[in-house]
């Protein structure tokens, strides 16, 4: 392997032990046999492996400081904004500042990559990378950078493993949405998932696909951009429910975007929510209301949602008093990221709080954790979420 320059990794492969007991065993630290730790060096001495000398620099001193890579899109996205300074919060307690990352290597080389990972690496103790996507090629330098690793979420491609994660059960949120619509009525339900390649939005790409499944439903997945716009998500649910009127529940998952989708709906005249409740069947969670269950099984076998006017072709047995009572079609819609644009919609969305300040601070302190020696590297740690339920989804009143 003269090619190119060795890494811990390829020690870990040919030795046949995690990328962090290499570490452990060349550095002469951690609960490692003397056996392993011999089998490692030998391995690493015949591979021709040379310690980054960034790495060694930092295991006599620190630096002060961690980094953090987030996506592209972070920037006009609130979820990431809010994660940041959940990070921060939580590394100023142990006198670290945190180095926003510029996402360099997103179109670059391999070569570009490898020297921006070790610039970094000489300049932090420990790296946090947030919604690692496997077309950023920034990400297999940034993991193999000789420091401590914490990704948030798993990182699905193929590279040095980190050396500790943070992570959601994303199929879990978007199957409390899919139970929870349905048990508002929804017959036909529609999912916008994010495209890309991160774990989040395969998660949900997959789950939409298999709660159909389990359900016998089928689920309308459509496809839109990771960091989709408002006006994106609205384009997309025309496009939808023109051609398939019999849509009843739209879950948005892209951060901010479904406002987009309550235009979509006001513009094909689709009342966002359940209506009014007038009598209750069932009990608890599965409980729903008869007067929407009936109006969305209407609206289901409806070949198209008609908006009533003084232009429409009026037809037999209809008076101007039918055509302006006429019950408008009901839509439910919910999001699968909460915040600020889902908080202030009208009306207000269902959606999934993932708490991002929390999660931040959670994969924070995992790296804290690690860098001080209180856990141990190859930590998987899990972050709760909660269902927001309002009312674009339940009964007024």
């Amino acid at each position: 392997m003269t090619s190119r320059t060795v890494t811990l990794l390829d020690v870990a492969r040919a030795a046949g032990v995690s990328k962090s007991t290499v570490s452990d065993a060349l550095q002469g630290s951690g609960r490692v046999a003397e056996a392993t730790r011999d089998r490692v060096r030998a391995v690493a001495e015949e591979l021709g492996y040379r310690p980054n000398s960034a790495a060694r620099r930092l295991r006599r001193s620190s630096t002060g400081a961690i980094g953090l890579h987030l996506p592209q899109t972070a920037t006009r996205l609130d979820y990431y904004m809010n994660l940041a300074f959940g990070a921060v919060a939580r590394a100023q307690e142990e006198g670290l500042d945190v180095v926003l990352l510029a996402p360099v290597g997103v179109t670059g080389t391999a070569g570009t990559t490898g020297s921006a990972s070790g610039r970094v690496a000489s300049r932090v103790d420990g790296l946090l990378v947030i919604d690692p996507e496997v077309g950023d090629s920034a990400v297999p330098g940034l993991l193999d950078a000789g420091v401590p690793v914490v990704t948030g979420e798993r990182y699905l491609g193929p590279a040095a493993a980190p050396s500790g994660a943070v992570i959601c059960d994303n199929a879990a949120s978007l199957t409390a949405l899919l139970d929870h619509v349905t048990e508002r009525g929804a017959r036909r339900p529609a999912v916008l998932a994010p495209s890309g390649t991160s774990a989040w939005a395969t998660a949900l790409r997959a789950t939409a696909a298999s709660w159909g499944r389990a359900h016998g439903v089928e689920v309308a997945l459509r496809t839109v951009p990771f960091a989709a716009t408002p006006g994106e998500a609205e384009e997309t649910t025309l496009a939808l429910l023109r051609a398939d009127p019999a849509v009843d529940a739209v879950i948005c998952a892209p951060d901010g975007a479904a406002p987009g989708v309550l235009r979509a709906a006001t513009t094909l005249g689709r009342t966002v929510g359940t209506g009014t409740m007038a009598r209750t069947v069932g009990t608890g969670s599965t409980a729903r209301t008869a007067d929407a269950a009936a109006t969305m099984a209407s609206t289901a076998d409806a070949p198209t949602p008609r908006t009533v006017s003084a232009a429409t072709p009026r037809t037999a047995g209809e008076t101007d008093a039918s055509r302006r009572t006429a019950p408008r079609p009901l839509l439910l819609v919910a999001s699968c990221v909460d915040g600020t644009a889902t908080r202030s919609a009208e009306p207000p969305v269902t959606a999934v709080d993932l708490r991002p300040a929390a999660y931040g601070r959670a994969c924070a302190e995992l790296l804290c954790d690690i860098l001080a020696g209180r856990t141990a590297p190859d930590t998987v740690r899990r972050h709760a979420w909660a269902l927001e339920t309002r009312a674009s989804t339940t009964p007024p009143g």
